[in-house]
């Protein structure tokens, strides 16, 4: 059994463009979420470009409720929408993504309890699921790097 947790997280450190189609346009969203919120203005506008672009309008409201849920606690660590590597709190932000949507549950909210207390985190799982079966329902299949092909 193991004692620490992975050496690296999938996807940190990646150059953003290489991500899968699903996992970029989900990582942009939360990056222009976060860049406006830190500017001061309202987040959930900045978020709609890219998801409208994509067909996937119906993930706008479980992303923003997911993200107003994270930042609540403490501000989000999402890169610039220009910065050319995904950082390992994205990395891990986006795995619990895939997890959730996947059915993993417990290990996303797993990846939640990073930055949450427990009681947030628990309430934050209901967005994580909406904005899984979301992303579904718009036809982005977030993949599992854990399990590759």
């Amino acid at each position: 059994m193991a004692t620490h947790g992975l050496p690296t997280w999938p996807w940190a450190d990646t150059p953003a463009d290489d991500l899968p189609p699903a996992e970029r346009l989900l990582l942009e969203a939360m990056r222009r979420w976060a860049a406006a919120a830190r500017a001061g203005h309202p987040p959930l506008p900045a978020l709609r470009p890219p998801l409208i672009a994509e067909d996937a309008a119906v993930a706008i409201a479980p992303l923003d409720a997911l993200l107003h849920g994270l930042a609540a606690w403490q501000p989000l660590p999402l890169g610039c929408p220009l910065c050319p590597d995904v950082a390992a709190e994205e990395a891990q932000l986006l795995l619990g993504c895939a997890l959730v949507q996947r059915g993993a549950r417990r290990e996303g909210l797993a990846l939640l309890l990073r930055w949450l207390p427990p009681a947030q985190a628990y309430a934050a799982m209901p967005a994580a699921i909406h904005l899984g079966a979301a992303l579904r329902q718009a036809g982005l299949l977030l993949r599992n790097p854990l399990r590759p092909r």
